[in-house]
This record gives C-alpha cells, structure tokens and sequence, in this order.
C-alpha cells in the first residue's frame, strides 16, 4: 500500500476538508482507520490514486460495518425504510436543537440491519427542556413519517421508541422537568427497584401518564412538522430510494440551508474565517517587520550598573 497516495484532483487538502465535516467526534486512530480502509478499497480497483468515493466506502465500512449483500430488501421494505429515514432527516434538519444530518444510508450493513444514519454530534454537557423535546421529536421522525404515509406502521422504529422511553422517564423522574415529581429525583436503578420503590404506586401511576403525555406531545408535533414538509419528505425519500445514500451537500441541495445561524455554519464558512484570520494575523506581522526599528534611549548617566558576584551570590552594586 505504499505505493497508493490520495488521487489529484480532489488532493490532500479537499479529502482532509471532507472528512473533517464527516467524522465529527473520531479519533486519530479512527480516521486512520479509514484511510486504511480507503486506500483497500483502491487496491481492489486497481488503483494507485484514492479517489473520494473511495473515502465514502471506507467511512460506510468503518461506522456501519461490512455491507450484507446476501441480505435483499423487498421493493415495499425498501420503500419504508427510506421515508422513515427522511422523516428523521427532516425532523432534524427543521427543529432547532436537534442534530442535523450528515449522512444515512439505505444498504444493509453489519451493525445496521436496515442502514444506518450519521448525525452531527453537539458537544453538550447540559440540556435544556427544549433540547430534550426537539430530541425526542427527531427521534420519532421516522415513525411519523411511516404513519403519515403509509397506511400501517412497521417494527422499524423499536430502537427510536427505547430512546425515547429513557429519556422521558429521565426527564420526570431525574432531572427535574416534569409536575409530578417536581424538585425530587428518582434515579433508575435496576438493582435497587427489585427490593425498594422509593415513591407510591399512586405517584407511579401520575409519573406515567406525564410521560405518556410528554411523548404524545412530542409525536404530535412531529407530525405537524413533516405535514408542513411533507414535499421535502417525498424528496428525500425519492433520492435515498435513488442513490441509496444522502449526505449534507444532498440535503442543502434539496432544502436550503438549515434557518439557525451561526450554530449551522457550513465547513466552508469555518474554513474561510480561519483564513481570514491567519491572513489578518499575516499582514500584522509583515507591518511589523517593515516597521522602522525603534531608537533605544541612552540611559540617565545617573542610573547605577548592577554587576553579578559569583563569590558572594548575589548582585554587588558598584
């Protein structure tokens, strides 16, 4: 593999800018696991150059796992998990601070029977009320979308409905957000409720129905949500059913950019800052060396000289 380097055109610098949007959160070893995996993948074609989509194969095979070829979708599966897919993806890309999409693949794969999804992780150590309910309402995009349009739902959205089960009792019972329980916290613990249930049943009953409450809320606002977009969940649907994957490009293609600022910036905008500021910080430092140099003053003949004394360890004053 040493004879294999990364293909001009895209280069260096237009792989390192397209993976740096792409593998948000990974480490050194992970990203050289991909490059590995990458320069594979050209190996097999008979290639000594790396091309991008070779990059896009390898960081399918690193977070998705090897692709189940055996494993065949019928057309009505594959239909389905493509608008439930896009129902997630327009969740995401409309609600405030929910996670934008980075990519989501429609191939099964090892750890994704059905695909799998890839979203822009946000580096939070706390999370608001809003938060939480934009949260939810992305996760249970996908069974919106399959109830809006389609006339039965499937078993797809097992996964979604765990997620969202935790973090509904997390938000009543543990963090504070609910009327139930109020200021107290009931922290799950599996090995203390098989002995001690540290509140009422008649409290258990009023925790329920809060969270059955909060999640029907949640679900109903998705739903209001992809009625309003429901062209764009038809578009996105159609292109994953097309292509079998979509990323960010696809997605700002297909709707615009997401409408919330500074806190969406694409790469690119990132990327222009930073050279705006090391050219800033460039032009600053060549003004300085064409600077006239400075004229030091002489010293007041008045001033004492300090001279240091190696036998006595200090400064003798002459």
């Amino acid at each position: 593999l040493k004879r294999i380097s990364v293909a001009d055109p895209p280069g260096k610098e237009e792989v390192a800018k397209e993976l740096a949007t792409r593998t948000p959160g990974m480490s050194g070893a992970d990203l050289a696991n991909v490059c590995n995996e990458a320069a594979l993948v050209a190996a097999r074609a008979n290639r000594t150059g790396v091309l991008m989509e070779d990059f896009d194969s390898a960081l399918d095979r690193v977070i998705g796992g090897l692709e189940k070829k055996n494993l065949v979708m019928s057309p009505e599966e594959k239909r389905t998990v493509a608008y439930h897919e896009a129902g997630h993806a327009i969740a995401g890309w409309y609600l405030e601070h929910a996670l934008p999409l980075l990519k989501v693949s429609i191939v099964p794969r090892g750890t994704a029977a059905l695909g799998y999804a890839q979203y822009h992780p946000q580096e939070r150590m706390l999370f608001s009320q809003e938060q939480l309910m934009d949260h939810l309402c992305m996760t249970l995009g996908g069974r919106a979308a399959e109830a809006l349009f389609f006339d039965t739902v499937t078993t797809g959205a097992a996964d979604d409905f765990n997620k969202v089960t935790k973090i509904a009792y997390s938000s009543v019972k543990e963090w504070g957000m609910g009327s139930t329980v109020g200021r107290l916290s009931y922290p799950a613990s599996e090995a203390e409720q098989q002995y001690y249930q540290p509140y009422s049943d008649r409290t258990a009953r009023a925790i329920d129905e809060e969270v059955r409450q909060l999640v029907k809320d949640a679900f109903d606002r998705t739903l209001d949500l992809l009625r309003k977009h429901r062209d764009d969940v038809e578009s996105v649907a159609q292109l994953l059913l097309k292509n079998e994957k979509i990323d960010h490009h696809d997605m700002v293609r297909l709707l615009g950019k997401r409408p919330f600022g500074d806190e969406t910036r694409s790469f690119d905008d990132i990327i222009d800052e930073s050279a705006r500021r090391e050219q800033a910080a460039a032009l600053d430092a060549a003004a300085a060396e064409q600077a006239p140099p400075r004229i030091q003053e002489p010293q007041p003949a008045a001033a004492a000289a300090v001279q240091w004394d190696s036998t006595r360890g200090n400064g003798a004053r002459r």
